[in-house]
């Protein structure tokens, strides 16, 4: 296998199991032996895992010694029992001395304590648990023995403030142990480099190792039979689940991915109705769901018992489900990398093939499943980037290591400025945050809870024990409105769900969760007790969070689909023209490509009815259509750029109106484009000029166009949690989301107030208008769309692209049965035109 007389220990492992090691984990073996750090991208199912662990496992063997020596960092806890048994699986086989175990969330109380006194050899870990480990003293000898760090799904981890979390965690451990060697694995990125250098921290060059492993993905997409001329997002969804059942075998396991939880929960609900003789085979997946629930069903995939599990992102990553043959995505998955990660979880091995079933919940979704085929072909894939300085994330990690060993300043500075995060963190910032943290900045000096750390022979600790463990029980940065425990009366657990939901219940109500028909009994200190019942519902918790927007990777193909559609419709004319009593349906003409594009053929009545209307626009046209109807003048612009530019845009390009002609405006967005909705004649196209496009005092337009404060203080919520500034509660007596909003809203008026430059408020605004508003994505789309040619177009009534933007607004305001009747009424006017 090698020359390397190290690896032996391995080669006769991979030889009892029949196995030759695979190119790139070979590779990935020597560089590791050979003291360097780096990245592996390979498909999904190829064999990350061991070449990741296979070359300090045989480092370890060679060179034994006690104490944790391999550290690795999973982004989900299902994940850590899978990769903790699949590293047991060789070294209970070969029966080599070396101690493997997990510490996530789920680990018990007692188990964690004895490894903060006797650490395992290799110890799988969650960054939060990572982080509260460094939070308790003697961190030096508990990782005096370190060889590696492997950094799972760094895709996933990379591009959020868990990412930078675990950079920082990693970054302190390089300074107590210089030679540490990090490898991130991941299956889907786009920016190799950059990925592989936030892993290994600024200073030293990492080495990328890629595999020449195919893996096909075939999509197939389960289309309806006829379409709506005017389609509306979810107006089919449900409506096709017999076709799904039809298109799908129960004896096949498959995974049902949806982007929501309430998705998730309404499709098991309906799968479960059309098949209730096979209920034991089909189960219900996602992240509110109990653990130990989860943990049952997915024994069951693994086990072959259960056959159909409907899930959500819960299990999107690594989870070895080799089993499984198929996956379905409901609704569009919105991002390349998503698609291809969600269709690996099917023929989980090296070179296998990925088959995924598409299954829209808007007719215009299947335009964009043509898009996706497209980009797979071309092998593109989005770019992720690393969080540039998070103060909050920065404020908990230094409390963290204050709670610990404490820390020296200059030398802590210097190692953050090897982190890509935080290269360039300034003196004054630094200094900023050393203040806020020992005496509370500004503001807070007058309250002993805010002033953290102290000065102890030149290094930052934290003296109070009390003020240490609340620390400790707020290490994270994921943030999200306060869960409600839903538990049976005989006290067994169900999972969990927002309290806002819970808020709009009384006693009696029966509602649908993790697929069971639950009564609310009564609500007691953040707990919410239920009994089982016959009682039928259709009420589904909803959750946060669950709008995807479609990447601009995605975005960038689906322009490129629309024209290659107008250039077939422009064809079907000519031909027309030439053959006037050829009875050809528009889009056979080109029969080579009509056969390759089932999904175009099946919207063609939309497309047509949208050029016989309006137009398509070509890739270096930007759509503007105009109407006026009852309710006034409708602006309709097409950039195809996803919903949050498109929110941004629409608030952007209302505020450039207004400063000319004064007008309220009403703003709605979907992934195509975005809708103005002003008075009955009001003159968009005279007012309007290139200076729509300018980037000149953009930020400053988009804080007056959008009520950017309270937008920022709702954001600032989550940065005060991860800098620790509100405290949730003990287990058992934690804080509701309104007296956690009342403090935060209380901290955010007096730092407004007293100390505008205060750093969390500068970083709240900036997720504000770079996360939610895409500033950054909004600013190179206005010099993409300043290089395109303005096409407007006047039409009696909104078109099939303008169509769904409407019923957005209308959704917003009126109840799911009006809205169907309001739709229908309109459909019948238009049609009588």
């Amino acid at each position: 296998m090698t020359a390397d007389p190290r690896l032996d220990a391995i080669a006769q492992y991979f030889a009892t199991r029949g196995w030759q090691p695979l190119a790139f984990q070979a590779e990935t073996w020597a560089a590791y032996l050979a003291e360097r750090s780096g990245l592996v991208q390979v498909p999904t199912g190829s064999g990350k895992t061991y070449a990741a662990v296979m070359g300090p496992i045989a480092e370890m063997i060679a060179q034994p010694t006690e104490g944790l020596q391999l550290l690795y960092i999973t982004p989900l806890r299902a994940l850590s029992r899978d990769i903790e048994q699949a590293i047991k699986l060789p070294i209970e086989a070969m029966g080599w001395k070396i101690t493997v175990e997990s510490r996530t969330g789920d680990t018990s109380s007692s188990r964690k304590t004895r490894q903060l006194k006797h650490m395992p050899n290799i110890l799988i870990t969650t960054p939060e648990s990572l982080a509260v480990m460094l939070s308790y003293k003697d961190g030096a000898k508990r990782f005096g023995h370190l060889r590696a760090v492997v950094l799972d799904e760094w895709h996933e981890l990379m591009s959020s403030k868990r990412g930078t979390q675990a950079e920082l965690c990693v970054g302190y451990l390089r300074s107590l142990q210089p030679h540490l060697r990090t490898w991130a694995i991941s299956a889907t990125l786009g920016n190799l480099e950059e990925a592989a250098q936030t892993a290994v921290g600024l200073g030293t060059e990492p080495v990328i190792i890629r595999s020449n492993l195919q893996r096909d993905t075939v999509i197939t997409s389960i289309r309806p039979d006829s379409v709506d001329t005017f389609p509306w997002a979810g107006h089919l969804g449900l409506r096709m689940f017999e076709t799904l059942i039809e298109a799908l075998d129960i004896e096949k396991s498959t995974l049902i991915f949806t982007n929501t939880r309430n998705q998730a929960e309404r499709w098991y609900q309906a799968l479960n109705f059309a098949l209730p003789e096979e209920s034991d085979r089909i189960a219900l997946h996602h992240g509110s769901i109990d653990v130990k629930e989860r943990e049952a069903i997915e024994a069951g995939v693994k086990s072959g018992d259960i056959k159909w599990v409907v899930c959500t992102s819960s299990l999107d990553l690594g989870v070895d489900f080799q089993p499984v043959e198929r996956v379905v995505q409901i609704g569009s998955a919105k991002n390349l990398a998503r698609l291809l990660q969600r269709a690996g979880r099917s023929a989980h091995v090296p070179e296998g093939t990925s088959e995924v079933f598409f299954l829209p919940t808007n007719a215009l979704e299947l335009l964009e499943i043509s898009a996706f085929r497209r980009g797979l072909e071309l092998g593109d894939m989005e770019t992720r980037r690393p969080q540039h300085k998070p103060y909050d994330v920065l404020v908990q990690h230094l409390v963290t290591l204050a709670c610990g060993d404490g820390f020296e300043p200059q030398k802590t500075l210097e190692n953050l400025r090897q982190t890509v995060a935080y290269a360039d963190l300034t003196d004054a910032e630094y200094q900023w945050i050393l203040d806020f943290i020992e005496n509370g900045g500004q503001c807070l000096g007058a309250y002993p809870r805010y002033k953290k750390v102290v000065r102890e022979d030149g290094l930052f600790k934290v003296s109070d024990a009390k003020l240490a463990r609340i620390h400790r029980m707020g290490i994270g940065t994921i943030t999200s409105n306060t869960p409600v425990k839903i538990v049976y009366t005989n006290r067994k657990e169900i999972g969990t769900v927002e309290e806002a939901f819970v808020s709009r219940l009384k006693q009696g109500d029966v509602f649908f969760f993790a697929g069971r028909q639950l009564e609310y009994f009564q609500m007691k200190d953040m707990v919410l007790y239920v009994k089982g019942t016959r009682k039928k519902s259709t009420v589904t918790p909803s959750w946060g969070g669950g709008q995807l927007a479609i990447s601009d990777t995605l975005s960038h193909h689906l322009r490129r689909e629309v024209e290659r559609v107008r250039c077939l419709l422009t064809a079907a004319d000519d031909h027309r023209r030439v053959h006037p009593r050829s009875d050809a349906p528009p889009l056979t003409v080109n029969h080579d490509i009509a056969l390759a594009n089932a999904e175009i053929l099946t919207i063609a009545p939309i497309l047509e009815a949208q050029q016989r209307l309006s137009t398509l626009p070509s890739a270096d046209e930007l759509l503007v259509e105009s109407c006026k109807t009852r309710e006034g003048q409708h602006l309709y612009v097409f950039p195809f750029e996803g919903r949050f530019v498109h929110e941004g845009l629409g608030f952007l390009w209302g505020y450039r109106f207004a400063k000319q002609k004064t007008a309220t405006f009403t703003i709605s967005v979907n992934d195509y484009g975005f809708e103005i909705l002003g008075p009955k004649g009001y003159p968009y196209q005279d007012l309007f000029s290139s200076d729509f496009f300018s980037l000149e005092n953009l930020e400053d337009d988009i804080r007056a166009s959008l009520n950017i404060s309270e937008l920022t203080q709702r954001k600032f919520r989550g940065v005060a949690q991860v800098a620790g500034l509100v405290f949730k509660g003990y287990p058992g007596s934690r804080k509701t989301s309104s007296q956690l909003q009342v403090s935060t809203s209380l901290l955010y008026e007096v730092f407004t107030k007293y100390e505008p430059d205060n750093l969390l408020l500068k970083q709240a605004e900036r997720e504000v208008l770079q996360d939610q508003l895409e500033t950054h994505r909004l600013a190179k789309t206005l010099s993409r769309l300043d290089q395109r040619s303005v096409v407007w177009k006047e039409t009696k009534r909104p078109s099939p692209l303008a169509f769904p933007l409407l019923v957005e607004r209308l959704n917003s305001r009126m109840s799911n049965e009006t809205l169907l009747e309001r739709i229908q009424r309109m459909k019948e006017q238009w049609e009588k035109r």
